[in-house]
Order: structure tokens, then sequence, then C-alpha cells
């Protein structure tokens, strides 16, 4: 059900990232991108501070390479954490979904002790 994971660097613990991330998920990216026109771009994952239970996530297209990143490949879709989320994200999985009641990214984290009630911000 997912893209095959290839991760290029492991995390300071030695580690893999850890995400996943599904084919309905690397479609709606790799169309995304596509629109945007730009193949120097890739998708990255970060978990900052904010929302009512203390952390959110944010999942935005870059063109940086910062020192520490844990780049992983999902079927030609490139994923980017940050060193310092990637202990947040570990087993962690992204799936886009589209439908009637709901349409897009979602994460799925083993990590998250729990959320708030609007679901944006976990802890």
């Amino acid at each position: 059900m997912t893209v095959q994971e290839q991760t290029t660097q492991d995390v300071a613990d030695g580690g893999p990232a850890g995400i996943v991330l599904t084919d309905g998920a690397a479609g709606k990216v790799k169309g995304l991108l596509e629109q945007e026109g730009r193949d120097d771009l890739q998708l990255r994952v970060a978990v900052q501070p904010g929302g009512c239970s203390g952390l959110r996530y944010q999942l935005f297209f870059d063109e940086r390479s910062l020192d520490g990143d844990v780049v992983s490949d999902f079927g030609g879709v490139g994923v980017v954490v940050d060193r310092m989320s990637a202990p947040y994200l570990s087993g962690a999985t992204i799936d886009f979904v589209d439908t009637i009641e709901k349409q897009g990214f979602t994460i799925d984290n083993p990590n998250a002790g729990g959320s708030c009630a609007c679901g944006d911000s976990f802890h």
C-alpha cells in the first residue's frame, strides 16, 4: 500500500527517518509539484511549537538542504525532515484523504500522546 522508503541519511542516533508516505500522498505531492513546474522541490515535514496541545505539523515544499536533514525517497517524491523533528515523526504515516467530509494530508503518528479537539496539534 505504500511506496518503498529509501532513507539516504540516518538520524543522529543511528536509526532511519521512519516516515512512510502512502501511495495516495505520494501521488498528490507529485501532482502538486507538476503544477508548480519545478523539479528542485521536496516535501519538508516539520514539527513546530504551537497549537492547543503544544506541537503542530508543518508540510511545505522546500528547495533548501539543511545540516542534519533526513531525506527519504518515495517513488521519486523526496521527503525531508530536519534533525529536530525526526524523533517526533519516527514511525509516522502521511496519507492524503479526499472524501466528502475531509480533504487534505493526514499524519498518523504513534509518538503523539494526544491531540486537541480540532486535530490541528498534538503532544
